[in-house]
């Protein structure tokens, strides 16, 4: 996965409490495993005013103009300002793929649900974590053109008004975003030293690697 450490990019506010993974990206959807074509259907019931199928592209939709990121103040965002418990609901994994395909590098919020916060940091999405009080200011102050510089390194957020938000992260999860390793990639870091267990293995128990070993 790609690494993040700063990022500068304009706010869309979603003003919804308890979104839920269904809502981010309906369960009629998910018929692939593969990390692409998610993105089409981000938010689909918010989006659109008919119901979408796989294949079908947004130009062939009937939009929802009303919707925040239909409006032309929030085009191109590709940081998401949410309310309390973003993520909430079952845990797929495409919740994330389809917020990332469509744009977002990272979510803000005053809450996150605990799984969809963890498969954020699975596949480089940041979440951030601010106070209610930050969280109302900042919705307050988004426009057209609002953006927010991001520094993972100094977990920090600053406004245009030049206003400084710290946040919390925890420092393993924090450092594999900084170098961009999901789980897997984190594992075959360490691959010297796992085959250099394995051969001790071996030698000290050869019996367990027999074939008609005990």
């Amino acid at each position: 996965m790609q690494a993040f450490t700063t990022h500068k990019g304009t706010v869309a506010p979603l003003g919804r409490v308890n979104v839920d993974t269904d809502q981010i990206i309906p369960k009629q959807f998910l018929k692939s495993i593969k990390r692409t074509g998610f993105g089409d259907y981000l938010f689909d019931a918010w989006r659109f005013l008919d119901e979408g199928d796989i294949g079908v592209t947004p130009n062939e939709r009937e939009i929802n103009h009303e919707f925040v990121l239909n409006k032309p103040d929030y085009q191109d965002t590709s940081i998401l300002l949410a309310r309390d418990n973003f993520g909430c609901g079952s845990s797929r994994e495409h919740a994330v793929w389809a917020l990332q395909e469509f744009g977002f590098c990272a979510v803000i919020a005053p809450s996150f649900a605990d799984i969809f916060y963890g498969n954020c940091f699975k596949n480089g999405l940041l979440p951030i974590v601010l106070k209610e009080e930050i969280i109302e200011e900042l919705f307050s102050r988004v426009g057209r053109g609002y953006a927010l510089n991001i520094d993972l390194d100094s977990q920090q957020v600053t406004s245009p008004e030049g206003d400084v938000y710290g946040f919390e992260i925890d420092a393993a999860l924090k450092d594999k975003m900084l170098r961009g390793m999901d789980d897997i990639s984190m594992t075959l870091a360490e691959q010297a030293l796992i085959e250099a267990y394995e051969k001790r293995h071996r030698s000290s128990q050869p019996w367990l690697f027999s074939r008609g070993g005990a």
